[in-house]
Order: structure tokens, then sequence, then C-alpha cells
């Protein structure tokens, strides 16, 4: 059973939060954890909807639902398949303003569910539970954003292998599928793993939240998004090749989103107004469902370095996504890219308003041309500006001028 980093987090919140909300896709262990905070940390009465009983109890009558579970700290596993509860779980918060009293975990995104968001607005505590992180997975730290921001960069030898970050990109973070990947499963099994899970999704969890009955063209989509993953967002363009009108698309990207398939990254503006492109760009939320709906290869990666670019910097976007949610520095996550083409793939954003650049190179060396973008954010911010990173396949960390380093991946997730 890996460790999950995000923990202390989610025990901070229920000791002063009367609603904290676990949200997260589906098969990242929100139940496992949630049942082991209730086992070690956070005595509570777990049900889950997954239950056809408690499903149907929960539906029948919220309210008296609720009213039998006075008294008791509960957690309500899966609660946006029922959710008439939220009105319900309102009024015994208000009733009963105590910490700790709801922990609700869900496989939609809450604040992308209005009727979640707008009923217990100011009641509650939402946190994330990402795919695996590396450094779940190895069991190391975790702490890379906050050395960023630090700038304790220091030149020394961190090891790192082209083939073994190509390797963790094309697996993803789904606990199941690293087990099985651990445990020697071969890659077409896997693929039949994310079959099932891809088709999961669709079958229940879109038509749950939408009731949408004709899912024929989910499939298409998806792999149009995938196709263009690290991109910038571009609708017009997706509704050419998807044959879907604008305004349905737009539905269904929401509809991508709140399931935690996709992620859109915004573009970082600043004060410097119209010199920067206004498009998110596109990540998936787990490059092991990426790389199955793009049909990609470990040797496929190796042997076509051009290809394994896009899956390295969405495998590296979402590590970032994952270390953010537990680190000091809670930074947002953003891209950086001007009408003349100078960008950098990815951006932190301190609360404190610092600001570290981070570059992806899935290759194994570097010159100073690499960090040309890195240098022109650093120009364009000014002071903020805390360092940039240019992430590569490499195994030494470099100095590369002022506040500027070369760095291997494996940084990410290696003590």
């Amino acid at each position: 059973m890996f460790k999950r980093a995000i923990s202390h987090r989610l025990l901070d919140a229920l000791s002063d939060a009367p609603v904290v909300v676990l949200q997260g896709a589906r098969q990242t262990g929100k139940s496992t954890l949630a049942q082991i905070i209730c086992r070690e940390a956070h005595p509570s009465e777990y049900l889950t909807m997954d239950s056809l009983s408690v499903l149907a109890a929960a539906q029948t009558d919220p309210h008296s639902f609720l009213v039998g579970l006075r008294g008791k700290d509960v957690i309500l596993d899966e609660i946006q398949r029922v959710p008439e509860l939220f009105v319900s779980v309102k009024e015994e918060v208000d009733r009963e303003r105590a910490p700790g009293r709801f922990l609700l975990t869900g496989s939609a995104n809450a604040m992308l569910l209005p009727r979640l968001s707008d009923s217990l607005a100011g009641r509650l505590q939402l946190i994330t539970l990402w795919p695996l992180a590396q450094c779940e997975i190895g069991g190391t730290r975790g702490d890379f954003i906050d050395v960023a921001f630090r700038a304790e960069f220091t030149t020394r030898r961190i090891p790192c292998d082209r083939r073994d970050v190509i390797h963790r990109a094309l697996l993803g973070g789904y606990p199941e599928v690293v087990n099985k990947a651990h445990s020697g499963t071969p890659p077409d099994r896997l693929g039949d793993w994310f079959d099932a899970y891809v088709t999961t999704l669709l079958q229940r969890d879109v038509r749950d939240l939408a009731n949408i009955q004709g899912l024929s063209e989910f499939p298409l989509l998806l792999r149009l998004i995938a196709s263009r993953a690290t991109a910038a967002l571009n609708v017009a363009d997706l509704s050419r090749s998807s044959g879907i009108a604008n305004v349905t698309l737009h539905r269904y990207l929401t509809l991508l989103r709140t399931i935690f398939l996709i992620q859109l990254i915004q573009p970082w503006s600043g004060n410097l107004g119209s010199r920067l492109v206004k498009s998110p760009k596109v990540l998936m939320t787990d490059t092991g469902v990426l790389s199955y709906l793009n049909g990609l290869s470990e040797e496929q990666m190796l042997a076509s370095p051009a290809f394994s670019g896009p899956l390295v910097e969405n495998f590296v976007g979402m590590e970032l996504l994952k270390l953010a949610s537990w680190s000091q520095q809670r930074p947002q996550l953003f891209y950086y890219r001007t009408h003349d083409r100078k960008e950098v793939d990815f951006v932190l954003q301190a609360r404190s308003g610092k600001l570290v650049g981070v570059e992806v190179k899935a290759s194994a060396t570097v010159d100073g041309a690499d960090f040309k973008g890195l240098q022109s954010f650093a120009e364009a911010v000014g002071q903020p500006f805390v360092c940039g990173i240019l992430l590569y396949s490499g195994e030494t960390l470099l100095p590369f001028g002022n506040n500027l380093y070369a760095v291997p991946i494996s940084a990410l997730w290696e003590s």
C-alpha cells in the first residue's frame, strides 16, 4: 500500500472544517485513504454510494438518511451519485457546526458541480487526490517545489535514465496499474485495464452527471484531445476534427474536466497584458491514459524523441500539480507564452507572488539555447522571479547562468 503525501493536509482540514471534500479521478485511492483515516486517525461512520442499499436510502429521503447519523462523524463515499444530499449536509452542518463532521469523497470536481459548490459555500475545504506521484511510488519526500522556491540547487549527480523516465510516463500513476506493472503484468493486459477504465468513466460517470444517452462521440473526442496534449486548446479545430458543434463541445470538455480526465492549465498573465496568449493548455490527468489513447509504446518513444516530448511534458506537468498539492508554498500552475513565441512550459506561482519557471526537455543533453524561454520570462517579470529550471534526462544538476539550472527530471522524485 502506498503512503499518500496529502494525508497530513486531509487531517489538518478535518481538525477545523465542518465539511471536507476529498475529490479526484476514479481509482486514485480516495476510498482507501478515507477508510485509513476512518480507522486510524478520525473515527467515523463510513458509507459508500457504491452500495445499492446505501444509495437507495440516500436517494429516497436524504434528510432522514443524515438524521440517522447524528452524533457521529461521517464519511460519505462517491457522494456525487446523490446530489440531493448536498442541501441536507448543509442543514446538518448549520445545525451542528463541529469540525470534521463530514468527509465527502467524490470522483467529480466539486467546484464544477453547482449544487455542491452553491450549497456548501463557506463550509467546506477541498482537497484533490491525484494519481500517485512518483515520489509516493518510491517512498521519497517529494519536496522538489519547496526546494525550487528556495533555489537551493548545487552541482551534483542525480541518477536519471531516459528509458526509466519514459517507462514511468507510459505507466502513469493509478495505484492498481502501478501494482500490476510491478508484479509483472504485460503491457497488453495493462491496456485492457485502461480500456475498461475509460469505458466505465464514459458509461457511468458521464451518464450519471449529465444524463447523456448517446456517448458515441466521446471516444473520438478523447483521442483527439490526447493527440493534442500539452498544446493550447483550440476549440474550433477540435470541433472541425470531431464534427461536434462548438456549444456541445464546450459542454463535453467541462464534463471531461469534472471527472478528472483532462486538466486545463491557464496562461500566466501578470501585468503583461496583450503580449500573452489567452488559451489554456490541455493536459491529460494521467499519462497512462494518454499513452493508451495514443497507442504509445516504450520502443516507439525511445526511437522517436519528437514523439516523446509531449508525453514527458504532460508527465512533468502532472507531477508538478501533485507535488504542489502538499508543498509548503501551495503554488498554482500556469504556462507562459507570448504572441512572438517566447514560452515556458510551466510557471509555478506561490501565494507570495514569487515565480519559478520550468522547461521540459526529453533528451539527455542541454545547451544555453535551451534557456531562451526562461531568460525571456525572467526579464519580463523581474523581481518575483526566483529561478528557472530546465528538466532534462541527463544525470547532472548544473547551473546555467543567474538563477538558471539544468536539473535531471528524476529530481522530481529522488530524495
